[in-house]
Order: C-alpha cells, then structure tokens, then sequence
C-alpha cells in the first residue's frame, strides 16, 4: 500500500471493511426524487452500489507520520466485539485491519497517539483488544486523545449502542491510564492540532496537520457521502444535532474549497481524499490524483 506526502508529513489509509445502508434508511428525510439527479455519478464514483439503492461507505483509519510522532486517526470496527445489530461486525475475528496496518509499514507498538474524532463504535473499535477475557489497549505505547465533553455526555446516554463501545472500547483505555481527554480545540505541536466540528456528534473534532506550507485534514464523519457536498442540509441518521451538522459541514466546505490542504475523508469513495471545488448551488468532492 502506497502513502501520500504532504510536506514532510506521511499520511497512510488503513482499511478495514466497506458497509452498505439503503439510502433511506442512512439519509431517512430524502425520497427517490432526491436522489435520482445525482444517482449516475454517484455509482461511478462507486458512492452508490451499482443499482443505485445502497451507501457504499468504506470503514477505515488514517496514519500520519509527522517528524516527531505516528498519529492513527480512529480505529474503525475492531474484532470480538458484541454489536448484534450490525451483521458482519458482531464477534467479528479477521485480521484484515491488522494486515492493513503492516501494509503501510506500522506495527500495534509504534503508534503514538489514537485521535478519536468522535465515539460512535465504528470509529473507536480497534482502541481495545481481547486478551484473556478482559478488553486492553491496543496500542499499548499510545496516548488516546478523546473529547471529555463526548466522553460525559455518551456515558449519560440510554442509548445501548453506544454503551456497547463504551464498555468494550472507550472506558477500558481510560482505566487503563492512556487516554488524554482533551478539548475539541487542542493543540498537539506546531504540526497537528484539532478543529471542533460539532453536530454528527457532540464534540466531532477534525485534525489539521501542516508541515512545510502543506497540510491536510481528517474530517471524521462530518460528512458520510459526497452528495453532502451539493446537499448539507441532508441528515444522516446518526447525526446528533442535524441542524447544527449541516452548518458544519457548509463552513468546513467553505473553509477549505479551492486550498492546498487535502481533504482526507473517512466514508467517501477510495481514494477518500481530495478537495472541494464550487458547483452551481454548493460543491463538488474532486478526488486526488497522485496514486496511492
């Protein structure tokens, strides 16, 4: 697997699996009419499953390697873990993220930091592992940077999925020692800080890194498929404050349209990265095109 230079800086996909949701059921306020202007260049950006009626989201982290450390931004679905709902995730044992990581030439033990963007369970799954009946970091040299703000409003939540991740993949890093609980505007170094992107969830964080007049940023699920690039307004079911969401999105567009700075998104179509360029009534996603 290929990486991808900005600067001095080495930015790495890692991936772990792609899922498929109804577009109705993923964005339940739209109808067939909203979706049928768009639908041919969706399935050839392979956005939409060839008939046109599925979201096809890749599931996967990024890996930066600045001059001073190795950065994994979210840690996808991980193995073992209970999620009944979700049919080839539940107790799932493939070693697919794994191999991905040792692609790009990285081992458990060289990650430095874990950036959580946010703690919805297919973003945080790989934080912890199974040994022996009791669920530890997998990154055991890592600090786990997470919003404490997310951190306390999910543990007060009835939801039983996301007490599910938390359980198994969030609070079992936080006994441990290793997680740092941050502000969704914490700066790591000059090369790395974060940007508060609120709305998909209640702290959502992007992370900018810069190195040499270039840069990129991790938009973490802000935005799940590029017609939100034409389309903010459009809810995604998970989103936690839709209205809010939406206003994230049209001012992280308008922020970062016609720059430098790549745009590495975690549910867009492979490659996933590029950036944003204006169309007549809001913005087209323009993949990169350096091969990796």
């Amino acid at each position: 697997m290929k990486n991808r230079m900005v600067g001095d800086l080495q930015i790495s996909r890692v991936h772990e699996l792609f899922l498929r949701v109804p577009t109705g059921d993923f964005f339940p306020d739209t109808t067939d009419a909203d979706w049928a202007p768009h639908k041919d260049w969706l399935i050839a950006e392979k956005a939409l499953n060839p008939e046109g009626t599925e979201i096809v989201l890749p599931v996967q982290s990024y890996v930066v390697r600045t001059s001073h450390h190795n950065i994994l931004v979210d840690t996808c679905v991980g193995n073992d873990k209970n999620r009944p709902n979700r049919e080839g995730w539940h107790l799932k044992t493939d070693d697919t993220y794994m191999q991905s990581l040792a692609a790009v030439g990285l081992k458990p033990e060289d990650i430095d930091y874990v950036m959580c963007t946010h703690l919805h369970h297919d973003h945080v799954g790989w934080n912890t592992k199974l040994v022996d009946g009791r669920w530890v970091p997998t990154f055991p040299n890592a600090k786990y940077l997470m919003s404490k703000k997310e951190l306390d409003i999910f543990k007060a939540q009835e939801d039983p999925a996301a007490s599910l991740s938390l359980i198994d993949s969030v609070l079992p890093v936080v006994e441990s020692g290793q997680a740092e609980l941050i502000t969704s505007d914490y700066a790591l170094d000059d090369e790395v800080w974060l940007e508060p992107t609120p709305g998909h969830t209640p702290d959502h964080f992007a992370v900018r890194f810069q190195s040499k007049g270039a840069g990129a940023v991790v938009g973490g699920d802000l935005m799940h498929c590029p017609v939100q690039c034409l389309h903010p307004e459009w809810r995604a079911r998970p989103d936690f404050d839709p209205p809010l969401a939406s206003d994230t999105r049209r001012k992280f567009m308008d922020t970062y349209a016609e720059t430098d700075t790549l745009v590495c998104m975690m549910h867009f179509p492979l490659p996933s990265c590029g950036g944003f360029k204006p169309q007549e009534g809001g913005f087209k996603f323009t993949y990169d095109t350096q091969d990796w």
